[in-house]
């Protein structure tokens, strides 16, 4: 019964895509869904957290934080559902009422999703109209400055790929932080090696329909950084790639790019044949950051199927 109940689940999933395809007017050619998960190359030890500077305020005690992807794969923390409390040396614990522990603020699709290995202290919030950098840290009214006391952080958090016709499964954990142990030294954005995670600026990469995809320059504007992309498509079949608007981190620990799904920013159609299209992205980014990496989510084995990638753009 389960596979054939299984066996429905695929056709019924195959049939909505195809009907959406027929809606949209595109020759788009879609494999059946991989209901398959990706593998951690290393053992999931969650999300780590690193506490960088402790100070108190009109009463409130605010500790800055850091946050490093532990999972062994691709991950998404989320901060809305991040919770924290302050425990004294008598063992009194308070709840602390500000609490942006996370890779973005983002909804049920997901978020961004941050290399496993890689380092952050800060994402693109505030709105569309006025992105903002907002630091990552936890404010507990009420409670004093105290080296013997320590910090918890409830959070759940998914992994990559991200399938927009699969809900994303969230793992719930914790971590425990001894305030007594500030680090200041921290290195953004690569905390640990992660062996084949990390391409060159000229990757060629595998997406949708066998079509690849290329950074082909990356300028520096007043606005920030401008990317510029071309797809290659060898079918008998016009084809989107999709790649959304891929975000940037670099060595000073933030994520830049305000979220939202990849699947949502409509590139231009690669011929077939062969055929080629070029376009751009763009992210704000100070002029002063350097070392940057793009985390691209491209388009791979079916529509709306998104497998993250590394690229490489620190000499730009």
């Amino acid at each position: 019964m389960r596979d054939v109940a299984l066996m429905n689940l695929r056709k019924v999933a195959f049939l909505v895509a195809i009907l959406g395809l027929v809606g949209t007017g595109c020759d788009y050619i879609v494999p059946p869904i991989d209901f398959s998960t990706a593998t951690p190359n290393v053992a999931n030890e969650g999300w780590a957290g690193i506490v960088t500077n402790v100070s108190e305020a009109s009463g409130s005690l605010h500790v800055d934080l850091s946050i490093v992807n532990k999972t062994g794969d691709w991950s998404a923390m989320d901060v809305a559902s991040s919770k924290a409390s302050v425990t004294d040396s008598a063992g009194k614990s308070t709840t602390c009422s500000r609490v942006f522990v996370g890779t973005a603020v983002f909804v049920n699709d997901g978020g961004w999703y941050l290399p496993p290995g890689f380092v952050m202290k800060g994402y693109t919030g505030g709105t569309v109209a006025k992105p903002a950098v907002q630091p990552i840290y936890v404010e507990c009214d009420g409670v004093a400055k105290s080296a013997a006391s320590k910090l918890r952080i409830d959070y759940r958090y998914i992994q990559g790929p991200f399938n927009y016709y699969t809900p994303s499964k969230y793992i719930g954990d914790s971590m425990t932080l001894d305030l007594a142990t500030v680090v200041t030294d921290t290195k953004y954005p690569v905390a640990s090696t992660v062996d084949k995670l990390i391409t060159k600026s000229d990757a060629v990469l595998a997406g949708i329909n066998n079509c690849t995809v290329q950074l082909t320059d990356v300028k520096r504007t007043d606005q920030g950084i401008e990317l510029s992309w071309q797809s290659t498509n060898p079918g008998e079949y016009p084809a989107y790639v999709h790649i959304g608007l891929p975000p940037v981190i670099g060595s000073d620990g933030i994520l830049y790019g305000f979220y939202q799904s990849p699947h949502l920013e409509t590139p231009p159609i690669t011929p077939s044949g062969g055929g080629k299209a070029d376009w751009t992205t763009k992210v704000a980014v100070p002029a002063d950051v350097s070392g940057l990496y793009v985390l691209l989510p491209l388009e791979t084995k079916q529509q709306k199927y998104f497998v993250d990638h590394v690229i490489d753009i620190t000499d730009k």
